[in-house]
C-alpha cells in the first residue's frame, strides 16, 4: 500500500499501521490527537475539520481535538473502523495531498504525550513460562504454578496515576525490604529494580456496572495495543506481597509507548492461544480467544538482552477482559490492562531481569563489560516491538523507554 508521503515499502509505520497518539508543537500549542505515518504526524482533528469528517453521529474532529484519546475511545468499534478506513483513504490517495500538507509535522518537531487518560489499570500474569520461572525461583520445593493458574487469568489492580509515557525518567522507589537472613525489615531505595516486558491493551466503549463482556465481544472493546514496561522493585514486592499481592513494589511507575496501535492493524497477527488449554476452562472463558503474534526486543543501554514472543502467552487478551468483567466490574474509556511479563522457554526469550539473571545469581554482561543482576541508576531500558502485516509488511508498535534516576 503506497502513500503520497513516499515511504519505502518496508517502513513499519506505513499506511498498514496508522497508530494514534497525542502530540503538541511548540511551547504553547494545545495537545491533540495525531496519527503517525512514516516519520511524520498528521493532525487528524485539523484534517477532519476541513469538511471530510466521515460518518454520521459524533464528529471525529471534535473527539480528536482533545488532549487524550478518551473521547475517541468512547465512540466505539463502528466509529473506530470508519475512522481507520477514512484515514487510509486520505494518506493513500494523492488527491488529498495539498489540503493535508499544512497539517503534517515531522516527528522530530513534535512532543509526544501520554496517549490516554488512564481510567483504571490492571496487570495480568498470562505467560506460563514466566509464572513457572517465578515459581521455581521463589518456591523451588513446591509446584511452580499456583493451583488456580490454569483456571483463570491472575491479575492485580495497579495505580493508574503512575502510568507514564515513553521517555519519562523513572525514580528509583524507596520502601521496606527484608532479605531472608535479616532479623527485621529495613527502609531505603530498592536494590532489586527490575523490568517486565509486556503488551498493554487500551479499552473503549464503556460498560455499566453489573454487566460483563464475553470473550467473543472483547474485540469490540479492545481499541488497540501499546508496549508496556511494568517496572518492579523485587525486594519491596517480596516483603509486602503476602497475603494481598503487589502494592508499592509495582505502583511507582508503569511506562507505555506513545503510540496506540489499533487492533484492526493487527488482523494479520492474530493467532490461536498456544495448544489446547488444559484443564478445559470454564464456559465464560471460551470463545474467540485470539492471541497476537508480536515480537518484542528489550535493550539495557545498548545491549539487547531479550527477545520475548507474545504469541506464546497462555491466556489471551480476550480471556483477560472477560475475566476482568465477569463479576460485573465496569469498563471505562481509557482503561488499560497489561499482559503480564512476556517470557518463553529459553533464556533469550525471558522478559524480566528476575528470570534473565535467575534472581541475580547469573548476572548479565552488557556490551561495555559491566554486569547486571538488576538495574543500576543511569540505566536506560528500551523495548520495541513489531507484528506481521499484510503482504509481508511489518506493523510497528514503536518503543517504550525509560532511564533510572536515583531515589529522592
Amino acid at each position: 500500500m503506497k502513500t503520497w508521503l513516499d515511504l519505502p515499502d518496508e517502513h513499519p509505520f506505513g499506511p498498514q499501521t496508522l497508530p494514534y497518539g497525542v502530540f503538541s508543537v511548540g511551547q504553547d500549542s494545545p495537545r491533540r490527537v495525531g496519527v503517525r505515518v512514516g516519520d511524520h504526524v498528521i493532525d487528524v482533528a485539523a484534517v477532519a475539520a476541513l469538511g471530510g469528517d466521515p460518518g454520521d453521529g459524533p464528529h471525529l474532529a471534535a473527539a480528536w481535538a482533545t488532549p487524550s484519546l478518551n473521547a475517541f475511545l468512547a465512540l466505539g468499534r463502528e466509529k473506530w473502523a470508519i475512522a481507520r478506513e477514512w484515514l487510509t483513504e486520505i494518506v493513500t490517495n494523492d488527491v488529498h495531498r495539498e489540503a493535508m500538507l499544512p497539517h503534517v509535522y515531522p516527528l522530530a518537531e513534535v512532543t509526544l504525550h501520554l496517549p490516554i487518560e488512564v481510567a483504571d489499570y490492571v496487570d495480568f500474569y498470562a505467560s506460563e513460562d514466566h509464572a513457572s520461572n517465578v515459581g521455581q525461583i521463589f518456591r523451588p520445593d513446591n509446584a511452580a504454578l499456583p493451583p488456580n493458574w490454569k483456571h483463570l487469568p491472575i491479575g492485580y489492580h495497579g495505580r493508574a496515576g503512575t502510568v507514564v509515557v515513553s521517555g519519562t525518567d523513572v525514580v528509583r522507589p524507596t520502601g521496606q525490604r527484608k532479605a531472608p537472613g535479616d532479623p527485621a525489615p529495613t527502609f531505603g531505595p530498592s536494590i532489586r529494580l527490575d523490568i517486565e516486558a509486556e503488551l498493554g491493551y487500551v479499552v473503549g466503549d464503556a460498560t455499566e456496572i453489573g454487566t460483563r463482556v464475553g470473550v467473543d465481544a472483547a474485540a469490540d472493546h479492545i481499541f488497540g495495543v501499546v508496549i508496556l514496561n511494568d517496572w518492579s522493585a523485587r525486594d519491596i514486592q517480596a516483603w509486602e506481597y503476602v497475603p494481598l499481592g503487589p502494592f508499592l513494589g509495582k505502583s511507582f511507575a508503569t511506562s507505555i509507548s506513545a503510540w496506540v496501535t489499533p487492533l484492526e492493524a493487527l488482523s494479520h497477527a492474530r493467532v490461536a492461544v498456544p495448544g489446547q488449554q488444559a484443564p478445559p476452562v470454564l464456559p465464560y472463558l471460551q470463545g474467540d480467544a485470539f492471541g497476537l503474534d508480536v515480537h518484542v526486543e528489550v535493550r539495557i543501554n545498548t545491549t539487547v538482552v531479550s527477545r520475548p514472543e507474545h504469541s506464546a502467552m497462555y491466556w489471551s487478551p480476550a480471556q483477560m477482559l472477560a475475566h476482568l468483567t465477569v463479576n460485573g466490574a465496569s469498563l471505562r474509556n481509557g482503561d488499560l490492562y497489561g499482559s503480564g511479563t512476556i517470557s518463553g522457554p529459553t533464556r533469550e526469550s525471558r522478559g524480566s531481569l528476575l528470570e534473565l539473571t535467575w534472581n541475580a545469581t547469573e548476572p548479565l554482561t552488557l556490551d561495555d563489560g559491566s554486569t547486571r543482576g538488576f538495574l543500576e541508576d543511569g540505566d536506560t531500558v528500551t523495548m520495541t516491538a513489531w507484528a506481521p502485516g499484510p503482504d509481508g509488511a511489518r506493523i510497528g508498535l514503536g518503543e517504550v523507554t525509560g532511564t533510572i534516576v536515583p531515589a529522592r
